[in-house]
């Protein structure tokens, strides 16, 4: 059984990951049903593992969090969708690049539920649309944004952290990061896609298409 939680209003960074840290432990310990859990943040920056100090930007600008997941710099903030993924990957195969790939793929068939194709880049993880409307990228390639990141910590093969999908978030925040280490490309956000899309549209969206997923576990709904 993988609980599925949605939590509104706006979830205090530290709170989160002290839930998903008991979670994770109760998982492990076979008390606790695995876990997606759906909701927002306040404005506030977050440096994974890999994060390289030049890359924050603006270090005054927002609260800046250590998150012990991978990746490097990251902007969470309203109008943004979190999905913390609590998953037993024990019972999944322990293939790490299998389930990024798999998270990836989510993300993708979610947002071809609103006609947007999604796409993954070797060397950069998260989810990518093309912008023929943008000025050509410096290699003369078509410009790309960003418009989901991914970054997973795992406890024992149990998954905490997860992904970010950009609904409608105050995109100038993203100019006081290097977001993801990623200096050559853009952000962008459904509602920046002229889509008038909601966080509740989005949710019933990533409900379906995770139906569709190879991770295996019936699935059910809950708010908090």
């Amino acid at each position: 059984m993988v609980e599925w939680i949605i939590t509104p209003g706006l979830v205090p960074y530290d709170e989160a990951l002290a839930f998903m840290e008991a979670r994770v432990a109760q998982i492990q310990a076979g008390t606790a049903d695995e876990c997606l859990w759906l909701l927002e943040h306040p404005p506030l920056y977050t440096a994974g593992t890999s994060a390289r100090p030049e890359d924050l930007v603006d270090p005054d600008r927002l609260p800046v969090h250590q998150a012990r997941r991978g990746g490097q710099y990251t902007y969470h903030g309203p109008g943004q969708r979190i999905v913390y993924v609590m998953l037993d990957l024990n019972r999944r195969g322990r293939d790490v690049r299998a389930f990024v790939a798999w998270l990836e793929g989510w993300v993708i068939r979610t947002l071809a539920e609103f006609g947007i194709r999604g796409e993954v880049r070797a060397g950069r993880v998260g989810v990518w649309v093309a912008r023929p409307d943008r000025p050509t990228a410096p290699d003369g390639s078509v410009a790309e944004d960003k418009i989901a990141a991914i970054g997973i910590r795992l406890s024992r093969w149990v998954s905490f952290h997860g992904l970010s999908i950009n609904v409608e978030p105050d995109l100038d925040h993203f100019s006081g990061i290097v977001p993801c280490g990623i200096r050559d490309h853009g952000v962008t956000s459904l509602v920046d896609l002229g889509l008038p899309v909601t966080l509740t549209d989005l949710d019933a969206a990533l409900l379906r298409t995770y139906a569709d997923g190879p991770v295996p576990g019936r699935t059910g709904a809950s708010s908090t």
